[in-house]
């Protein structure tokens, strides 16, 4: 597959989209690197994770594939100080750990997806251009809302404005937003997420990904998140936004 084939691959502005690769395991990491220059993008690696963290910074990237297990710093606190910064690129988690606690610090810390090892090319491909896949489903949705408690979500921005601080949305977050509010005239399934905000295949997967995801947004956008009021749960069907 080459960038002529493959649409994902290119930005918006023409020219091709950049992806950082941390893993230190180096086979793998040139591995995940040629499959993806293959695949039409442009691609970088780094092997720890001070090295990471610099280049990410500075690299201007549009995803990055990323190992939780890195000498230097791990993972995990390269992405929290990503997100620190307010640097809002997209981030696959790449983990070993069947722990689902471990996949559950990696979306509180703001990843917006994650594949456990090991992996297909094929499957990690299939991921990163999901990533890229948003068609239009945020256009519909009002770029600034006002929400209740005095609460802003700029969506342009990926930011919640509430008590004085500014919080970062990711990506991903932003996403599963926009669409909520888009058909906020029906419950929306978590196979709908799965299949029109992740693009999976298929929504036959056992994943708790939709609902860790809401638990974090909610906890960004809802005046009481322990009572949400706005992303309610519809017992037994899914999610509706009742702004």
């Amino acid at each position: 597959m080459t960038s002529e084939t493959n649409p994902a691959s290119i930005s918006p502005n023409g020219s091709k989209r950049r992806i950082l690769v941390v893993e230190d395991e180096e086979a793998l990491a040139i591995g995940i690197r040629d499959a993806v220059e293959h695949a039409g993008f442009e691609a970088a690696v780094a092997h720890d994770g001070n090295t990471a963290l610099d280049v990410a910074r500075n690299g201007g990237f549009d995803l990055i594939v990323l190992d939780l297990m890195l000498p230097g710093q791990s993972g995990l606190d390269v992405l929290k100080k990503l997100r620190a910064d307010n640097h809002t690129v997209r981030v696959l988690v790449l983990t070993a750990l069947a722990d689902e606690e471990d996949i559950v610090r990696g979306f509180e810390a703001g990843a917006d997806d994650y594949m456990k090892k090991p992996f297909s090319p094929r499957e990690l491909l299939a991921r990163i251009e999901a990533q890229f896949r948003r068609e239009t489903m945020g256009e519909a949705a009002p770029q600034v809302m006002d929400l209740p408690g005095d609460i802003k979500v700029d969506l342009a921005r990926l930011e919640v404005h509430r008590d004085g601080e500014t919080i970062p949305l990711t990506p991903r977050e932003g996403d599963i937003l926009a669409y909520l509010i888009q058909h906020n005239d029906r419950v929306v399934t978590r196979e709908d997420l799965l299949l029109d905000v992740w693009h999976y295949q298929s929504a036959n997967v056992e994943t708790r990904t939709v609902d860790i995801h809401i638990v974090g947004l909610r906890r960004k956008v809802e005046p009481e998140p322990s009572k949400p009021q706005l992303i309610q749960t519809v017992r037994g069907k899914g999610y509706r936004w009742y702004a």
